[in-house]
């Protein structure tokens, strides 16, 4: 199977080298030709556009930073409809918002090719190992075609149902792991105000009901100081702008939600969109004057387990 491979950046760089390291057909496309080189010495072929991928690969899978670049790669000039058809599939890993994916599906279904929403969930570290949970939205041949492929890249794959069930289940989690850096950030503040040792919180933190895999993960890097998690504030804010606008869809009122997007419009306007996603904390270090900050912390994650193939995840039925 030839895989075409849109987008090379902090996740769409590991999810590709997943493939490549493990001996598939890949063909890379990336605006950055240092990144498209780094693929290719890695084994890689690239192509001049997104048509040209279409063309010579079975599936092409787009991992891009906004829906607007996913649209303009699928319908673009030389974009992937233009060589869409039977036989091949467009695999969107990017996180995008369901009404938008749904929309470019559409199209690409009606060339006769197929469609799926994928993203991700799990991290870059895990994204980095083959070991991130991957979300499957498409109808169930094509998932599993596709199959074995998600297990490469990933360790829990999960058919969530149509087109566009992914992408909402994709902002639901980063609404709860953006909820959940927000809470860390404040309870290690406290925790430093209290006059608390922070290593001792942080490891009460992770033995208790309070602990989470952000707090496994973020909370060590906030303390290490490099608040370096591979994800920025302009991320955060688009990803809780679509659980926003999901929610808005279905009529629920949120309370949590429109707070946590002030809370990240605040911390644009003061550090950059580019600041990295847990210097949310600075608000809080700023506020208080105290230093978030204790010795024997990583300054970034790294997967210890092993790679393994992955598995499909099946939902409990009672």
């Amino acid at each position: 199977m030839r895989i075409g491979f849109i987008g090379l950046g902090n996740v769409g760089g590991k999810l590709s080298g997943s493939l490549i390291r493990n001996g598939h057909d890949v063909t890379v496309r990336d605006l950055d030709d240092g990144l498209v080189a780094a693929a290719v010495a890695k084994g890689a072929k690239s192509a001049e556009s997104p048509r040209a991928l279409m063309e010579v690969c079975d599936i092409v899978i787009t991992c891009l930073p906004h829906p607007t670049i996913s649209a303009a790669v699928v319908e673009g000039k030389d974009g992937l409809l233009e060589a869409a058809g039977p036989g091949k599939i467009w695999l969107e890993m990017s996180t995008t918002d369901e009404a938008e994916v749904k929309r470019l599906g559409a199209k690409i279904l009606a060339t006769g090719a197929a469609a799926v929403d994928c993203p991700v969930s799990g991290g870059c570290h895990r994204a980095d190992t083959g070991n991130i949970s991957i979300f499957a939205g498409c109808d169930r041949a094509t998932f599993e075609r596709i199959l074995p492929l998600l297990t490469t890249m990933g360790r829990r794959v999960l058919h969530t149902g149509d087109l566009g069930s992914a992408s909402v289940l994709k902002v639901l989690t980063n609404y709860l792991a953006t909820a959940n850096l927000i809470t860390c950030a404040e309870a290690l503040t406290v925790a430093k105000g209290a006059g608390m040792d922070l290593n001792v919180a942080y490891e009460a933190m992770k033995i208790s009901s309070g602990t989470s895999f952000v707090h496994e993960t973020e909370s060590q890097v906030i303390l290490n100081g490099s608040r370096d998690i591979s994800f920025t504030m302009d991320l955060v804010l688009k990803d809780i702008g679509l659980f926003q606008d999901v929610a808005d869809r279905a009529g629920v009122p949120l309370e949590m939600n429109p707070l946590m997007i002030q809370i990240f419009k605040d911390g644009i306007a003061r550090y950059g969109a580019r600041e990295l996603s847990p210097n949310i904390i600075k608000r809080l270090e700023d506020a208080t004057g105290l230093d978030i900050t204790a010795p024997g912390f990583p300054a970034e994650m790294v997967d210890d387990e092993p790679e393994e193939t992955g598995y499909e995840v099946v939902p409990h039925r009672g």
